[in-house]
């Protein structure tokens, strides 16, 4: 081989670690797109399935919409997998709450189904990565999710046929929450489920009842802020995982010091407690080890 060959060949062989790191940083840049493709698909067709199933029907859909989450959760970060876990299980006694005990609004079959608790996952996700390819201009995301809670809320009490005076209120904390917080995360959690909780009501999935029960309040189905609900589990979620993260740090910090202290040898001994050592070769490092010859 001529010696400009061998210098060609160099140039062109790319190393085994680097061509798994490209590869690898693809994966990264297209998770977001990926997963809001395979949310949209799994809510365009599991609420359409939904209509057609009993509750055993709905425990295979749950299994199913369970293994979707574990899936997408696999190819994200420990952080953001403890978050998503975070928001199922506060969202989930959210919706004990609000359907099963309090009524606000109630699912097809009047239960609740399987496969909403891991929705709520997926929905975070969706949120999360809408977020993440809006993220060279968030100030956009913001701003639209703004926009649309306040037009929402403006129509639901002046033109659409249910006066929507609880989606009003709730639609006024996600504003408030968007322009203290600045997170375009909750925009994207409010923008997902928008889309969601309009197509859920017109299916028959759920349906948000007239009036907010024990309080007289009017609402729309959907109410403009339910995503305000959504928002306010992310929230919560976020919350609770970093002062899990702040304890565990503290945790970690007291165990780190007391092994340390147990391992460390004390430097000198006082006088009277070396003098009732016996007078061998080692008096004078009482806790050294003997070495055998060889």
């Amino acid at each position: 081989m001529q010696p400009c060959s061998r210098l060609e060949t160099r140039r062109n062989a790319v190393p085994p670690n680097r061509g798994r790191r490209i590869d690898e940083d693809a994966v990264v840049r297209r998770l977001p797109a990926v997963t809001l493709a395979v949310v949209a698909v799994w809510t365009i067709g599991a609420l359409w399935l939904d209509q057609h199933l009993d509750r055993t029907g709905q425990l295979a859909l749950g299994v199913f919409t369970a293994c979707v989450l574990a899936a997408l959760l696999a190819f994200q970060p420990a952080a953001v997998r403890l978050q998503t876990l975070a928001v199922v299980g506060i969202a989930t006694v959210g919706e004990v709450i609000g359907s099963i005990v309090w009524g606000v609004y109630t699912y097809r079959l009047e239960n609740l189904p399987t496969f909403v608790p891991p929705g709520h996952g997926l929905m975070y996700l969706a949120g999360m990565s809408l977020a993440t390819v809006a993220a060279r201009r968030p100030a956009i995301l913001l701003w639209v999710a703004i926009a649309g809670a306040s037009l929402w809320a403006l129509l639901g009490l002046t033109v659409l046929p249910a006066t929507d005076v609880s989606g009003a209120v709730g639609c006024t904390f996600l504003v408030v929450v968007l322009l203290t917080t600045r997170r375009s995360v909750y925009a994207g959690v409010f923008l997902v489920v928008a889309l969601l909780e309009i197509y859920g009501t017109v299916l028959g999935t759920w349906t948000w009842h007239g009036v907010v029960p024990g309080l007289g309040i009017p609402q729309g189905n959907p109410p403009s802020g339910a995503a305000s609900g959504y928002v306010v589990f992310d929230v919560l979620a976020l919350a609770l995982v970093a002062r899990l993260g702040r304890a565990a740090g503290v945790i970690q910090s007291r165990k780190t010091r007391s092994d340390s202290g147990l391992t460390r040898v004390p430097a000198r001994m006082s006088p009277r407690a070396s003098s009732t050592l016996p007078h061998t070769s080692q008096s004078s490092a009482p806790f050294a080890l003997s070495s055998s010859s060889t």
